[in-house]
């Protein structure tokens, strides 16, 4: 099962109402833009608990993750090479700088945390929820369909699944067949890249019949949402790992047991 796409449950995220869970999202995220290592650390402690308590597998995530994991380590290298400071060590006349491998580990670490994080919320929430919440945020913006707005990210959100498993079925095709043994990049790129594209257009098309066929129309009736008490404690503790990822661990201190 793909990690990206939404996994039943019942738990207090899934069951949380998606305007908090976007509203979440966003503020994590852009904390993470500010956020240290002590906070990055805080902010992982947290995200751990939650991809556990989903019932998200460690190994199933590091398994669909590999690519971004590697394409992290890149980041970490070039970061690591290209920034100037205090030699560390070198390696065949590449100078690594004690700033450079500073810089390089932080910015890793927040990319991956936004990550998981967004993984997290596209398991936990339904597309058709996102929809309703995306039209509900931009409704009150003139000028703006609310309703085509949310039905295409909704549509992209179910879409990007089916590419990514058609985008895998393609690769084991062309490897199955010795396209692997290809030493022309850009023939394997264009194995790859161009039956993807019609299986990805022929999908859209059937999708649009579909639709045309069951008489669609963007005049539907509204979603209607509901504040409990989770939504408050949910937002809460997300306010609190925000102040405490952007603030320092002294201020923070301060901040906390003054009187």
């Amino acid at each position: 099962m793909n990690i990206f796409t939404f996994h039943c449950g019942s738990t207090a995220l899934h069951r949380l109402d998606v305007r908090y869970k976007t509203a979440l999202v966003c503020m994590v995220s852009l904390a993470l833009l500010k956020a240290g290592f002590a906070g990055c650390f805080v902010c992982f402690l947290a995200l751990s608990w939650l991809v556990y308590a989903t019932g998200i597998s460690y190994i199933h995530l590091a398994a669909q993750l590999k690519w971004f994991i590697l394409l992290l380590g890149i980041m970490f290298i070039a970061r690591s090479l290209t920034v100037q400071g205090t030699p560390f060590f070198s390696f065949f006349g590449l100078v690594f700088t004690h700033e450079g491998l500073a810089q390089g580990a932080l910015v890793v670490m927040r990319f991956f945390l936004v990550m998981i994080t967004g993984l997290l919320f596209s398991a936990t929430t339904r597309p058709a929820d996102l929809k309703s919440a995306a039209q509900w945020y931009l409704k009150p913006i003139p000028f703006v369909p609310e309703k085509r707005v949310a039905i295409m990210i909704s549509l992209f959100l179910r879409f990007l699944p089916l590419i990514l498993t058609q985008a895998q079925q393609i690769s084991d095709a062309v490897n199955a067949r010795c396209g692997n043994l290809n030493k022309n990049p850009v023939r394997r790129i264009r194995y790859l890249v161009l039956p993807l594209l019609k299986k990805i257009f022929l999908a859209a098309d059937s999708l649009c019949l579909a639709m045309d066929a069951r008489c669609y129309s963007e005049d539907r009736t509204d979603p209607v949402f509901e504040t409990g008490k989770n939504e408050m404690r949910f937002l809460g503790a997300g306010l609190f790992l925000c102040l405490v990822m952007i603030c320092p661990f002294h201020i923070f201190v301060k901040m906390t047991f003054w009187s």
